[in-house]
Order: C-alpha cells, then structure tokens, then sequence
C-alpha cells in the first residue's frame, strides 16, 4: 500500500488551514473588535444627550426672560394703576367744583349788590333766584336731582315721613313736604321730609 494518499490527505488539511486563516484573517481585518463598538456607541450616545442637554438649558433661560419681562410689565402696570387711583381720589371733584364756581361767584355779586344804596328787595329776589337756578343746573349736570314728592304714594325708600294726618284723599299719599329730598346718580343722599295722609 503506498504512503502517498497520505500525504496528499496532510497537504490538502495543511492548505485548507491556511485558507481558513486566510479567509478569517481577510473577514475580521477592517471590522472593529466588540470593546471598540462598544465605545463608538457610548460616545455617540453621551454626545446626543450633552446636546439634548443644551437644548433644554436654552429654551429654559429663554423661559427665565420670558418670565422676567412679564414679571417687570406687571409692575410697571400696578405702579400706573396705583397712580391713576390715587390721582382720580385726588381730583375726582375737581369738575364738581369748577362747575360751583360761578355759582360761588353770583352769590358774592348778590350779597355786593345788596350792601349798596338803591338796592331793592325785589332785585335782591331776582339775584337769588338766578343764582338757585345756576346752582340746581349744575348739581343737576353732576348727577343730582331734587325729590319733590308731592302728592306722590310714599315711598320709604326715598321719603321719611314727619308725621301722619286724616285727609280726605287716598291714604299714604304725601300730603306736605317740609323739605326736599336729593338723589345722586338714583341712589337717596338725602330723603325728602313729609306729611303723610290716613284715611
């Protein structure tokens, strides 16, 4: 039996291994090795959340202004309302008393006019007059208005009532007013004062 298929079985093992090395050497030559990969991954990942990071840092210091430009408009707002108040407190009757004036004005010509020689009553009379009717047009104009409620049914939302007498018409009806009464803007700054009837 010859030694040659032997031989032939050894060198063909001999190259198969080789190839194989070869083969293995070639495959994992360019390919990075399982620790590598490993790193790669870890850097990329480390880098994606350090920008995410930065992300979220910018859009809260751009919320942090936000929030103090907000803060400092609300302020500056209250400082002006706070100001308003305080002047509309402080001059709320500024026109109420420009309006008055005149009116201030006719009752010093009137009382002039009385202390002269020539002065009559009746012009006296006349001067009061136009000066009442300045000073009911102004109140008036202002929001105030007389309660005169004569023969009117009583109202003791508007009337008080002094006292209480028979008469031959409706029962209480104001019968007599001792002194009238004003409203402001509808709301009584002063009842008027009545008789009032009872059957």
């Amino acid at each position: 039996m010859s030694d040659k298929p032997v031989e032939e079985g050894k060198q063909q093992t001999a190259e198969q291994q080789r190839a194989e090395q070869a083969y293995e050497s070639v495959s994992t030559q360019g390919e990075p090795v399982e620790g590598e990969l490993e790193t790669n991954d870890q850097n990329a990942a480390e880098q994606s959340d350090e920008d995410e990071v930065a992300k979220l840092k910018a859009a809260l210091e751009e919320k942090e202004q936000e929030l103090l430009r907000v803060h400092a408009d609300m302020e500056n707002l209250r400082r002006r309302v706070e100001k308003d108040i305080q002047s509309a407190r402080k001059f709320a009757l500024e026109r109420f008393v420009e309006a008055l004036l005149p009116v201030v004005d006719s009752l010093e010509l009137g009382i002039d006019a009385a202390s002269k020689e020539g002065a009559t009553l009746e012009k006296i009379r006349e001067g009061d007059e136009i000066t009442l009717k300045m000073l009911i047009q102004t109140l008036e104009k202002h929001g105030v208005k007389p309660v005169d409620p004569m023969g009117e049914k009583f109202n003791p939302d508007q009337h008080q009532a002094m006292s209480v007498q028979p008469h031959e018409g409706e029962p209480d009806h104001v019968i007599g007013v001792m002194q009238k009464g004003y409203l402001l803007n509808d709301r009584v700054v002063r009842p008027a004062l009545v008789v009032v009837s009872k059957s």
